[in-house]
């Protein structure tokens, strides 16, 4: 089993870790991954060993919880109650310590140490602390208990060094009274809460923005449906409360709640969220109709196929969020820091405090508390912690909001690293239909001839017969059936069968020279035959009565994508099962580098496999099953959203819809997520290299400068925010 649990009481990239080991040390659990950003776990385990009862117990015994919800709906409820309170919670306490610590500051800034001054402070910043701290101390002391430690600890400990500093002045005046200098931090050590808790409220509030993506692909969806009792009647029912086989009502303006099809009535319907298509789609009796989408015209009555968990909505909403909780390879170096950080953190500032009672001015104390309660403070392994969940999150929501899934991080990592981008033909440069692309009537041919053909291309299954019978219906060309006999397939050309006692045939040139008729000198069949379209002939005896050139047409944004991607350095290859002639023909109107034809599925496998062997990073794009086996060989797979359900399978990254360009935003948005994450780690790491070595006092031999705990605060507060922000910077930048 794989699932996904909302974790509640996460605060900082040490708590990820520490759920994270308790998660992997429980039985029956294979792999782990717990996303600070959304705050959630996402565990594959086997049930016949474990349940997620018993993985929620593993995760309480560390000090944390975990939601175990009857429902994907409850686990997303439970889990913005939890959000939401805990964020209601650091909103009273910040504002609590903010009343509390601007008064104080002033107070102890305008009339200095006076013995009567600092009792007062001591007295009115202890429940201040308690209740303002509440958060720090509760959570550092639950992990004590379990030996573990986060960034919790690190403000825990250093406002009770600050607070306890200033107190053992208060109560024994006389004892520093010969170095020249009482501590008189009480001020501070609300300043530092303060500043701590500002920084995690806007960080809970940021984080909770990079959550929008999910949140609006399940607005699509409405809460009620109206549903057709058996006695012909119109109810509002929650759509929990509708099951497959039901008949619901769509009213114009109404989204679709579920997947099904129209039994009833006629309408247009806005697919823009799953097609990328702004205009809408007409819709009538029959035609298949997606939860999410908008019904703009008309009302209609919808079978349900399916509805809740089993829409294509829910499940590219469960892709998204299957995606979000995957970590990407430069995670690795961060958690194996972050696993070892907040105890290199309190060692150092053992060191700092040991280091200036030895070689401190005067006075040596109270330079060596200061300095290691700075040290506590400024360091932030929540940089390090947020800096590429965050843009990972927000990278695959802005992908689902343009139309493109990414099943794993490492995909959107990996994907702007391609230089080669091999795309199957049919079906994935071009529609994957044969139509008709010129018609050639000969002046003998009438109407009635029409329809005698379109009468055999019926009886016919092949993808050009049933080419010309939509050519003809959609011309108003045939209009009813011939009776017809003796029709016989002739095996590599055509068919031929027997109307009014005259032998008609179809087929190709073979066929019309075994018949003895003369094939039609046009120009324009001629063009299309060279441009490697497919002509087929018909005729009655050795009279040609008409000829139909046959292509698969090139999609509409073919040429424009592949001529973006040759602007961005790539190399773009096409595979063809085609002939040479035809394959070359789309490959040069298309404009791709190099062109393989009578290409069989264990070719295709081996061309991406000669690529990568020369050194080629190769993305394959396709949309077929025999595709599937190369889309698996190549560094990153890519898979049409309207293909089989195989090579979707298959595919780490799926392109919904039938706009082709969209493979161009996907490698724009991955090199938009992947300079982020650079970017996020580059100065977390920075941050705390040049922080904690100013914290600890190593400006002070040359400048005289110590830096204060409150500005350590508010800098360690500035660094997990700025993560954050710069990580949703994603949302508004033009892909």
């Amino acid at each position: 089993m794989k699932q996904s649990f909302p974790i509640t009481g996460m605060h900082c990239a040490g708590c990820a870790h520490n759920v994270e080991q308790a998660l992997k040390k429980s039985d029956g659990v294979k792999v782990v991954t717990v996303n600070l950003a959304d705050n959630s776990a996402s565990v594959d385990y086997d049930d016949r060993v474990t349940s997620p009862a018993a993985l929620a117990s593993a995760v309480e015994a560390s000090g944390y919880g975990m939601i175990v919800p009857d429902s994907v709906e409850e686990a997303e409820k439970k889990a913005e109650e939890s959000a939401r309170e805990y964020y209601d919670r650091l909103k009273r306490h910040t504002i609590a310590a903010w009343a509390s610590a601007v008064p104080l500051f002033i107070v102890s800034m305008a009339l200095g140490y006076s013995p009567l001054l600092s009792v007062v402070l001591a007295v009115v910043t202890l429940p201040v602390l308690l209740y303002c701290g509440s958060v720090f101390f509760t959570t550092a002391w639950r992990q004590l208990i379990h030996r573990q430690v986060s960034m919790d600890t690190l403000v825990a400990l250093s406002v009770s060094v600050d607070y306890l500093f200033s107190l053992s002045g208060t109560l024994f005046p006389s004892l520093w009274q010969r170095s020249g200098h009482i501590p008189f931090f009480f001020d501070a050590s609300i300043m530092i809460v303060a500043f701590v808790l500002v920084g995690r409220m806007l960080e809970e509030r940021a984080k909770y923005k990079t959550g929008s993506a999910i949140r609006s692909l399940m607005d699509l969806v409405p809460r009620t449906a109206i549903r057709i009792t058996a006695d012909g009647k119109d109810e509002e029912v929650p759509i929990g409360e509708i099951s497959k086989g039901d008949i619901i009502r769509v009213r114009t303006g109404e989204s679709v709640a579920v997947d099904g099809v129209i039994t009833g009535g006629e309408t247009y319907i806005d697919e823009s969220m799953m097609s990328g298509e702004p205009l809408p789609v007409a819709k009538k009796t029959g035609d298949n109709v997606i939860a999410g989408t908008v019904n703009q015209n008309g009302s209609v009555t919808v079978r349900v196929t399916g509805a809740g968990r089993d829409t294509v909505l829910s499940h590219i909403i469960d892709t998204v969020r299957e995606a979000q909780s995957t970590k990407v390879p430069a995670q690795r170096i961060a958690d194996k820091v972050i696993a070892v950080f907040v105890p290199a953190v309190i060692s150092v500032s053992v060191i700092t405090f040991i280091a200036w009672l030895v070689v401190g001015g005067v006075p040596a104390l109270t330079n060596a508390v200061n300095a290691a309660v700075s040290v506590l403070v400024i360091a932030c392994p929540c940089s390090l912690g947020l800096a590429t969940p965050t843009a990972v999150v927000v990278g695959i929501g802005r992908g689902a909001r343009i139309n493109v899934l990414f099943r794993d991080a490492t995909a959107l990592e990996s994907l702007c690293k391609t230089d080669t981008i091999v795309f199957d033909k049919t079906g994935t440069l071009t529609e994957g239909r044969p139509s008709v692309a010129f018609f050639h009537k000969e002046k003998n041919c009438t109407a009635e001839d029409l329809t005698i053909l379109c009468s055999a291309e019926r009886k016919s299954s092949h993808p050009l017969a049933n080419a010309i019978v939509d050519y003809l219906q959609e011309k108003a060309e045939s209009e009813q059936d011939a009776e017809l006999r003796d029709f016989a397939n002739i095996t590599g050309q055509g068919a031929s069968f027997i109307f009014n006692d005259k032998k008609y045939w179809v087929g190709n040139g073979s066929l019309a020279e075994a018949n003895h008729a003369a094939l039609p000198e046009n120009a324009d069949l001629r063009k299309q035959t060279a441009a490697g379209a497919t002509v087929v002939y018909f005729g009655c005896g050795v009279t040609l009565l008409c000829a139909f050139a046959i292509t698969d047409r090139i999609k509409s944004d073919a040429i424009e994508t592949v001529g973006a991607l040759r602007q961005m350095g790539r190399r773009v290859i096409m595979l063809s099962g085609d002939a040479e002639a035809a394959a070359n023909a789309v490959g040069a109107r298309v404009g791709v580098n190099k062109v393989f034809a009578s290409a069989t599925p264990d070719m295709k496998y081996k061309c991406i496999s000669d690529l990568r062997s020369e050194g080629c990073n190769v993305a394959m794009v396709g949309d077929g099953i025999n595709d599937s086996e190369a889309l698996a060989q190549a560094d990153v797979s890519i898979a049409i959203g309207k293909g089989s359900d195989v090579a979707i399978n298959s595919a780490q990254v799926v392109l919904v819809g039938k706009t082709l360009n969209a493979i161009v935003h996907a490698i724009k948005l991955s090199e938009a997520t992947s300079g982020i994450i650079r970017r996020n780690l580059f100065w977390a790491f920075i941050y705390n290299v040049i922080s904690i070595p100013i914290a600890a006092g190593v400006l002070y031999p040359v400048f005289h400068v110590m830096l204060s705990p409150v500005i350590g605060a508010a800098a360690m507060a500035l660094s997990s925010v700025s993560v954050v922000l710069s990580s949703l910077t994603l949302y508004t930048r033009r892909i």
